[in-house]
């Protein structure tokens, strides 16, 4: 072909196989043509570009969907720029973040330590008072409950476990929600919560409105310790950290000091109340839960005045807020010791703000009010999840592990011993009841009058003709395979009292419990019931359940000189040596309960285990707060109180169990599982001189 045009093109094959074509010189680039099309003329082509860019002509890969290169390559370079731009703001913030604390710390270094602290810790020792108050509350009106309400031994143990789940529950949904709502705010809830449930639990008259209430009533009171202790922590410079975190924990002894003594004084006096009709009764009992409503509601009084946490304000990038806190805080402390003209100096603290801040905020300025309330509350469960999936990273597993494993080590011996010593002097007095029975064995008695009360008897094949029971009281008696014929029991009160395979003849039952569960196997002919006393009704001469306020009187004493001894050295000889110690001497102090012998032994064991045992309790509390930073302090802290209050209801079943059975059994539990736990304890690092991060 002599073509020009032809003369000029080469022929390539390409990878799949089609023909191009390319143009030899000119040092022009390279364009696919199709052979059949025929050559264009120069002034043709003229004007079909004519009026159009070199920029506007179309790439004719887009037909493809291939992105010209140009566009490759300014999306690498907007990426690298991007990728830059983000290295050097995530720099910024860790740098301003790791200032942070040195800059708290000293910011709380000039403020000083005095009234507001003073102020603050007896506000917060109140609310941890209401929590040991609320620990005492069901197992000392039980004893009274049970019979008014007529609750079976099933349905009291449902009432012990559930309270505890509700506090596991509260401690875990509270612990998570102080980080990012607040800790004064939900303090404020946790107690109100408290209040409430509480007070309406007071005038439940059916035990499942009861269960109810006190359930509910826990579920707030359990998320108490985390935030007070989370709280009160963020408002103390470093060398005051573990004494005064010390001393606040004796708050939670007085708790039960308070409840023991007010149970001592209140429900014995049954006829302490009131009944409207026979449907309403408010007796001594229900006036003991109204009275263990005090700290609560001075702490509830308290909080409302105090201030948020300033360390929350400042990682919730609310630094104005934060600022006149802790200007509050410094004006309170140096006023009260004579210095009032010293000025907080502190300008700017510089905190980053998060990008699920700037979310909530830009959310929350759109849509209508019910949606920027939604968006508010399911972003903020959104960040409680991920701060609980955040303490598995591998910085904070492997001490988080620890702590889990000590927290339930010590609650799981310290919660089943505090079962096992009122169970074990319950038993004892059982047992020496039992051995001072009296039986009557085949007694004939003929037209008397029982006219005076019946105790720890057995009878066992009498005959009763034509005899009265009247205006009596029959307490622990059994009559078996006995004969009642022509007998009249009018006005009487019995307690643990049965009748077993016996015959009943012509007898009239006037104005008495004794009602079907009294009787087991017995024959029934003319027999007659008139104006029964259904349903419990309350011994209030029980002399064991006031042994019982007097043990745990003076187990919660007990522990006031492990309380001051540890937070006095606390800060001295370090958070490890006081937890491992403590728990390791409390492990020994487990082999004496196998010299108790008499229930006066077991108050002496009981008393110095407290003692002991009190100071790991401490340490743990006050190093849980230190490892964790302040955005995960909370959540964290609830993590592990629930993991507590999960262990006290294992260690409950577990030694509840061997009551009567063995004592060797309970003991090596205890004894391992405080071993265990001190000797993990001395593997964690030491945080008395850390500054919280």
């Amino acid at each position: 072909m002599d073509d020009p045009y032809h003369n000029n093109v080469n022929q390539q094959v390409t990878e799949g196989g089609d023909y191009t074509y390319t143009q030899d010189g000119g040092g022009q680039d390279g364009y696919p043509y199709q052979t059949d099309y025929p050559p264009q003329e120069e002034d043709a082509a003229s004007d079909a570009t004519e009026g159009a860019d070199d920029d506007d002509q179309m790439y004719e890969g887009e037909y493809q969907g291939i992105p010209h290169p140009d566009e490759i390559k300014e999306a690498r370079r907007a990426a690298r720029i991007e990728a830059r731009r983000k290295a050097r703001q995530a720099a910024q913030q860790e740098q301003e973040e790791e200032s942070l604390p040195e800059q708290y710390e000293a910011i709380m270094e000039d403020c000083g330590h005095g009234r507001f602290q003073w102020m603050l810790f007896f506000v917060l020792g109140l609310a941890l008072m209401a929590d040991g108050v609320d620990g005492f509350v069901v197992g000392f009106v039980m004893p009274s409950a049970e019979k008014d309400m007529c609750i079976s031994n099933a349905d009291k143990g449902l009432l012990g476990l559930l309270v505890y789940v509700a506090m596991m529950v509260g401690a875990l949904v509270w612990g998570g929600l102080c980080d990012k709502m607040g800790r004064r705010k939900c303090l404020i809830y946790v107690l109100a919560i408290d209040l409430v449930f509480s007070f309406l639990s007071c005038f439940a008259q059916g035990y499942g409105f009861f269960l109810f209430f006190r359930f509910c009533s826990g579920f707030g009171i359990g998320g108490s310790i985390p935030i007070v202790y989370t709280y009160f922590t963020e408002f103390l410079q470093m060398d005051k950290r573990g004494e005064h975190l010390s001393w606040l924990c004796m708050f939670w002894m007085l708790g039960g000091l308070y409840a023991s003594f007010t149970a001592w004084g209140i429900i014995p006096h049954y006829g302490w109340g009131f009944a409207i009709g026979s449907e309403f009764q408010m007796h001594s009992w229900r006036l003991f839960i109204l009275v263990c409503l005090l700290p609560a509601l001075a702490a509830l009084v308290g909080v409302v005045f105090m201030p948020e946490s300033p360390r929350f304000l400042l990682e919730s990038a609310r630094h104005d807020e934060a600022w006149m806190v802790l200007r509050q805080v410094h004006d309170t402390n140096w006023k009260a010791k004579g210095e009032p003209e010293r000025v907080f100096t502190v300008t700017n603290i510089k905190t980053p703000q998060t990008q699920e801040d700037e979310f909530i905020e830009i959310q929350s300025d759109t849509g209508t009010a019910f949606q920027r309330w939604t968006v508010r509350h399911v972003t903020m469960l959104q960040q409680v999840m991920a701060n609980i999936m955040s303490l598995s990273a591998p910085e904070l597993r492997l001490q988080g592990l620890f702590l889990v494993i000590i927290w339930f080590c010590l609650a799981f011996s310290y919660h089943g011993l505090g079962v096992w010593f009122p169970d074990m002097i319950k038993y004892m007095q059982y047992e020496e009841y039992e051995s001072k029975v009296r039986v009557f064995h085949r007694e004939r008695v003929e037209r008397f009058h029982f006219n005076f009360s019946l105790v720890n008897q057995v009878h066992r094949e009498g005959e009763y003709i034509h005899d009265k029971f009247a205006n009596i009281e029959i307490k622990s008696v059994k009559f078996e395979d006995s004969l009642f014929e022509n007998c009249y029991f009018e006005d009487v009160k019995s307690t643990n009292t049965f009748f077993e395979n016996c015959t009943i003849k012509n007898t009239v039952f006037y104005n008495t419990d004794l009602w079907q569960e009294k009787f087991k196997d017995c024959r029934m002919e003319n027999t007659t019931f008139l104006h029964p006393k259904k349903g419990c009704h309350l011994n209030f001469q029980e002399e064991n359940d006031i042994v019982i306020y007097m043990v745990s009187f003076l187990g919660s004493l007990a522990v006031l000189p492990g309380n001051i001894i540890s937070a006095l050295f606390m800060d001295k000889i370090g958070r490890i040596r006081i937890i491992g110690g403590s728990m390791l001497a409390s492990s020994a102090c487990t082999f004496l309960l196998l010299l108790s012998f008499s229930q006066g032994a077991v108050i002496c064991w009981q008393c110095l285990f407290y003692a002991v045992s009190v100071a790991a309790w401490n340490g743990v509390e006050v190093i849980s707060v230190e490892l964790y930073p302040s955005s995960k302090r909370g959540t964290a802290f609830g993590i592990l109180n629930g993991i507590c209050k999960f262990a006290a209801i294992i260690a409950s079943f577990i030694f509840a169990a061997f009551i009567g059975v063995t004592k060797i059994i309970p003991i090596f539990l205890a004894f391992a599982a405080l071993v265990c736990g001190g000797l993990l304890a001395l593997k964690l690092p030491e945080t008395r001189e850390k500054i919280l991060s």
